[in-house]
């Protein structure tokens, strides 16, 4: 027998087994807030959703597009869009008006659901059907279908695209990579399956639901009958104190989000509160590698597990997890932060490969169809049936893969390959530093050296470029460490907050033909 993997499994199982069960306990304050629904509300709310779809003329295999941070209506339009047949186009909202322009056209979006604080910025971007999501203008569109009430029949393909998700384009225009139902089906099981989703949990959405479907884990809770807590702006307090207020046991972030939580903790422990979640908090991150301090600071002062996954948005993301092992238990916190520091051992399902110049490999069920519209960018990457990540990195003892750079940065000096991973997870140990960054710039004698941009904490007693040369000296090889530190205010970061070197890189290449020397 076979039956095909839809994203419509997860929210069935839901309606069916926790009918009356809380579903999403929306922000509060904000236009179009749903306040707390049940899971037989989020279900009949999705199947209205796909009625109103269904009038609109919207048919299957037609794309939404939705420009919104976090928000029940977000996590509607999952299913009332992709369950149905149409394919969801989430789109980073903290991107320009041209951007989000480029995306709702190259994607051929028919429908365009705007969140009011984007509504002014993005007067000029126009879709057959453009809706605001304040709670009036989208009455209809997310009101709940009566008993009975569904949506026209979808003949169900897993190979269907069930979201396009465009890449932040750091170096060029986003690319709409297409996620089958079968990817994301499979990707949320895994997932759910690897961080232990039980329907004992309580999940707190603080990963941007557009950012590569919130992960998978929209899917993976909801199958799971989870209340979900949405969280629309990250704050750290604010994240403390919704852990305490909801009894929040599971949330999945970016390093800035676990930086913003550390502080906000530091800032309690100051003001003699306690800090909740101890022993029954765990994190998920991704992102970027997060320096072994942070993942030490995690377990030991706020006492949170800290998993680290790896994958891109062409993976569904999943592809490696990094969760501690019972030998692990009685290692030295330092070490112990070391090995967690790893991208991880492949998650069910998942090959794992490193090509002969060091290039990351993957082959999964996860692995995208393609990018929208454009099979040469494709075929650049899926090559003999292996996705090419971009990433370089190697395998070490029982399949742990350790991502020692983009392909792009990593530095060569005196014919030597520097990380500039390691460069900044070792400067990162230094009480004064915030961020860092670590690029090659020309060199003479050498062909690149190594250059670090560092960021100091506020009020932090302020170290000069030799010291912070020195305190890597100590620790490297000394190939390896800065031969210059610049000290700006700040990074440049795109929208979903990934650190773009080649706008660092530029001031020092100018007049070179190559970024190589």
């Amino acid at each position: 027998m076979h039956v095909p993997l839809t994203v419509a499994d997860y929210l069935d199982r839901a309606v069916t087994v926790y009918p009356d069960r809380t579903a999403v306990v929306d922000e509060p304050g904000v236009p179009g807030s749903l306040g707390t629904i049940s899971y037989g509300e989020l279900g009949a709310r999705a199947r209205g959703m796909a009625v109103a779809l269904d009038e609109m003329g919207v048919g299957a295999g037609e794309r939404v597009a939705i420009v919104s941070p976090n928000a029940a209506r977000f996590l509607v339009a999952f299913f009332g869009v992709s369950a149905s047949g149409r394919i969801l186009v989430p789109i980073n909202y903290r991107l320009g008006a041209e951007e989000i322009r480029y995306i709702v056209g190259h994607s051929g979006a028919t429908v365009l659901l705007v969140d009011p604080d984007s509504d002014a910025a993005l007067a000029s971007v126009a879709a057959k059907h453009r809706i605001l999501l304040d709670g009036v203008a989208d009455r209809e569109l997310f009101a709940p279908a009566a008993d009975g009430v569904g949506p026209a029949a979808w003949d169900a393909d897993e190979e269907a695209t069930a979201s396009i998700n465009y890449t932040s384009g750091t170096t060029a225009r986003p690319k709409g990579v297409q996620l089958t139902h079968r990817n994301c089906w499979l990707n949320a099981a895994v997932f759910g399956w690897h961080v232990a989703v039980t329907d004992r949990d309580v999940f707190m959405h603080t990963l941007p639901m557009f950012h590569c479907n919130g992960w998978g884990m929209p899917y993976a809770v909801t199958g799971m009958g989870i209340p979900q807590v949405v969280v629309r702006k990250i704050d750290g307090e604010e994240i403390l104190r919704r852990v305490d207020a909801h009894g929040v046991t599971l949330l999945c972030g970016a390093p800035a989000v676990v930086a913003a939580i550390l502080d906000a903790a530091s800032a309690r422990r100051d003001r003699g509160q306690d800090v909740p979640g101890r022993d029954t908090v765990r994190i998920v991150v991704a992102g970027a590698p997060p320096p072994s301090k942070t993942i030490a600071q995690v377990e030991s002062e706020l006492g949170w597990e800290f998993i680290q996954i790896y994958g891109l948005t062409e993976t569904a993301p999943l592809l490696t997890v990094n969760r501690a092992r019972a030998e692990w238990d009685g290692l030295d916190p330092d070490e112990r932060a070391r090995l967690l520091s790893r991208a991880g051992v492949p998650a069910l399902g998942v090959q794992i490969g490193v090509a002969g110049d060091g290039e990351v490999l993957a082959r999964s069920n996860h692995v995208f169809s393609g990018y929208w519209q454009q099979p040469a960018e494709s075929a650049e990457v899926l090559v003999d049936g292996w996705f090419h990540t971009g990433d370089e990195g190697r395998v070490e003892g029982e399949g742990y893969l350790i991502i020692s750079d983009r392909k792009k940065d990593v530095i060569i000096s005196g014919g030597e390959n520097v990380s500039s991973v390691e460069v900044e997870d070792c400067l990162y140990q230094h009480p004064a530093v915030s961020e860092v960054a670590v690029i090659g710039v020309p060199s003479e004698r050498w062909g690149e050296t190594v250059k670090a941009l560092v960021v100091l904490r506020p009020g932090a007693d302020t170290p000069g470029e030799a010291e912070l040369i020195q305190f890597c000296r100590d620790r490297l090889a000394h190939y390896k460490c800065p031969t210059s530190v610049e000290f700006p205010s700040s990074l440049p970061r795109t929208a979903t907050g990934k650190l773009q070197k080649f706008k660092l890189r530029d001031p020092h290449w100018q007049g070179f033909e190559k970024r190589v020397n």
